[in-house]
């Protein structure tokens, strides 16, 4: 994106990429369909250690709304809305389609595009920068993008190589995670649940503040993934980082709340765990009675106090047996990054060297799942790319 506009601005732009295709992130998007955008989206969404008001600002450059209309109209990509996720999808569900697409108007525009370059070096040179290649070559250039991703699926190319460059340059780098990543249970006491998903509530409390997500729940062999699991993992995986206490995540299975079920549950003349499995998939609901130490036949009338408090305690805030992640592997995005009070919120120029400019994975933002990281992607692209063709500084 960075490249397309760069060119469009009328400089010569040269996009030196790690891999052999580029575009790795934007195939293995959506299950290979490519989740270009969110139908809906706002800043508060978007999660950083950095200045919540800069992020806002770089959000605000290139509109939700003008993104969809650059696909729609400069791509020729209709984009549909699967509406049960909110999810905005190319019509021919095809990545591949999207990424030559982007591929193809660079180079219309006048990008030139090598493949299978890596840099070793970027240092600051006159009023410019020279590169060193892994080759031994070197280019100099008058403005440098840098859009080196981060850390997530290292398969697609990721390596971090941007978070130690920009340290090199003396740029503050929050520490990295891996973000949108499932979670773990070692022992995997809910193993046999696997395959088994669902729409559930979890909350995150920490402090005065707490993360709530609602969203698919998937249990697999190894812990929890899905949807909300995945938006919801990084408070676990920062806890970890931290050296703090493990951070708590607590399910609601339903939306009944505590009363609700209790009424529900003194009022049932048949078994208890046949109330529940009306509301879950029978063998969540055999399990969850299980734990609480409540007989498969006992019905409401028979269940004790303290067993249906436990219960319902259970349906309604559940303890994740959570105790680590799957790390880099299968995080769909990085945390952390380069501070954002350190780049020029509208052109996305450091405010430490000029004519260096950053965008995507590598600045200290992301957001859930659902086209949002695109959404960054391709609104930071476009503000560095341009301020870098029009040679703009802060």
């Amino acid at each position: 994106m960075a490249a397309v506009w760069a060119a469009r601005a009328g400089r010569r732009v040269v996009l030196l990429e790690g891999t052999e295709d580029g575009g790795r992130k934007i195939l293995i998007s959506g299950g290979g369909r490519c989740n270009i955008l969110p139908a809906v989206s706002s800043p508060e969404r978007f999660i950083t250690g950095s200045s919540p008001h800069t992020l806002r600002n770089i959000l605000r450059a290139w509109p939700l709304e003008e993104q969809k209309r650059f696909f729609e109209e400069e791509l020729g990509l209709r984009l549909v809305l699967e509406p049960e996720t909110g999810k905005l999808f190319p019509e021919g569900n095809k990545a591949r389609e999207v990424r030559d697409r982007l591929v193809d108007l660079a180079r219309d525009r006048g990008a030139e595009l090598r493949f299978g370059v890596r840099v070793a070096h970027l240092t600051p040179s006159g009023s410019g920068w020279r590169l060193a290649l892994a080759d031994g070559s070197q280019l100099s250039a008058a403005r440098v993008v840098v859009a080196s991703g981060g850390l997530s699926v290292p398969a697609t190319g990721s390596d971090g190589w941007g978070f130690d460059m920009a340290r090199r340059l003396g740029h503050t780098v929050h520490p990295t995670y891996p973000a949108l990543t499932p979670l773990t249970a070692e022992p995997a006491m809910h193993a046999r649940l696997a395959g088994l998903s669902l729409a559930v509530t979890l909350e995150a409390p920490a402090g005065k503040r707490k993360t709530v997500v609602r969203g698919g729940f998937l249990f697999t062999h190894k812990g929890y993934s899905g949807p909300a699991v995945l938006d919801i993992s990084h408070a676990a995986v920062q806890s970890l980082l931290n050296g703090g206490p493990r951070q708590e995540i607590y399910v609601r299975w339903t939306d009944l709340d505590g009363p609700s079920w209790e009424g529900r549950v003194l009022g049932h003349r048949g078994s208890v765990e046949g109330l529940i499995a009306r509301q879950l998939p029978a063998r969540l609901a055999e399990t969850l009675c299980r734990e609480a130490g409540v007989a498969p036949q006992v019905t409401g009338a028979q269940l004790r106090r303290d067993l249906r408090l436990r219960l319902i305690g259970l349906l309604t805030r559940y303890p994740l047996p959570w105790t680590g992640h799957e790390g880099y592997a299968k995080a769909e995005v990085t945390g952390g990054g380069v501070e954002l009070a350190e780049v020029n919120p509208r052109t996305l120029e450091s405010r430490i060297h000029q004519g260096l400019h950053f965008c995507g994975e590598v600045l200290d933002a992301f957001g859930p799942i659902g086209g949002h990281n695109f959404q960054w992607a391709w609104a930071t692209g476009r503000s560095a790319g341009l301020a870098a063709g029009r040679g703009e500084s802060a």
